[in-house]
């Protein structure tokens, strides 16, 4: 298939080029290597995919819709998978604005540019962050929501009805992927296993909110990424997916698992409860398994196993 990916050089992109790639898809990326981190990162993600297949790349931005539309004419994309993004929960809430317009407008510009290619399906890449305060556990895609506590989290339920609102009316076909917490080689480094893997190396201290007591469902990228494909290859209408690991595992017991792998012990700055953050995100994953066939094959503490190893071979 020929299929356009925005954010292929980051965490998720990359590894999901690489799959796609490697079972002989037509490949074009987007991403405009923004400086959220480091874009030197992001460059390195590039290489290490290229160094297996070649595939086309443009430097733009999705707010450009000139830029897009040259992108498109060229491509001729049969699919799309969407993970550009600005991303996090606690940035989104000191630049707001710059997440509605990457996310949201960045998100219009696709789709309406997959309706006039008459793109066969577009995936998008949602967040369990949608869910905000829910008191059922675990979380179903059925679950209304009502209550995002975080500007990025609205944007991505944005996202969600502007995917549904284009197959109501436009037959656009869409999935919309809300992804749990994903963990592995390349994880940007400003999330919580690889920030606090490189503070323990560094023998510094690890600022740990709310008494390390809130839980999340850690998934492993592989396991994303087969998500992804499953829901790229399927041909649904509009649905919705929970991408989890269907376990809720508290941050204290993750500080433990990455000790354990390092050999090394970790310093605690205990610090008060962030604002936007939930105490809890655990996937429901039935309808993922029933329609997609998706099921996590790799556990926490494999996953943090092959996370350190990763790590340390980056040193």
């Amino acid at each position: 298939m020929k299929v356009l990916l925005t954010g292929g050089a980051g965490f998720i992109g990359s590894h999901l080029a690489e799959k796609l790639l490697a079972r002989g898809d037509q490949l074009a990326i987007i991403d405009n290597l923004n400086s959220f981190y480091d874009p030197a990162i992001k460059k390195a993600n590039l290489d290490a995919v290229r160094s297996k297949r070649n595939f086309e790349f443009y430097e733009n931005d999705i707010r450009d819709q000139q830029a897009l539309t040259r992108v498109f004419r060229e491509v001729m994309p049969e699919r799309i998978v969407h993970l550009a993004a600005y991303a996090g929960v606690r940035p989104s809430l000191e630049n707001p604005v710059l997440y509605s317009e990457v996310n949201v407008t960045g998100t219009i510009n696709l789709l309406e540019l997959a309706r006039r290619h008459r793109v066969q399906n577009f995936v998008f890449g949602s967040s369990s962050s949608v869910y905000g305060i829910n008191s059922k556990i675990p979380f179903h895609e059925d679950d209304p929501i009502t209550s995002p506590v975080s500007p990025y989290a609205v944007t991505k339920r944005a996202g969600e009805l502007l995917c549904h609102s284009s197959y109501h009316n436009f037959g656009l076909k869409a999935c919309c992927l809300r992804f749990f917490t994903v963990y592995g080689p390349r994880q940007r480094p400003e999330m919580a296993i690889h920030k606090f893997a490189r503070l323990i190396l560094q023998r510094k201290m690890l600022p740990v909110y709310a008494q390390g007591k809130t839980e999340r469902d850690y998934t492993y990228v592989d396991d994303i990424v087969a998500g992804i494909i499953a829901a790229l290859d399927g041909d649904f209408g509009f649905e919705i997916f929970n991408l989890g690991n269907s376990r809720a595992v508290d941050l204290l017991s993750v500080i433990a698992l990455l000790e354990k792998e390092l050999g090394m012990s970790a310093q605690l700055q205990e610090l008060p409860a962030q604002r936007g953050d939930i105490e809890i995100t655990c996937a429901d994953i039935s309808k993922a398994r029933a329609l997609l066939r998706f099921e996590p094959k790799v556990s926490l503490e494999q996953g943090i196993k092959l996370f350190v190893k990763w790590l340390l071979e980056q040193q």
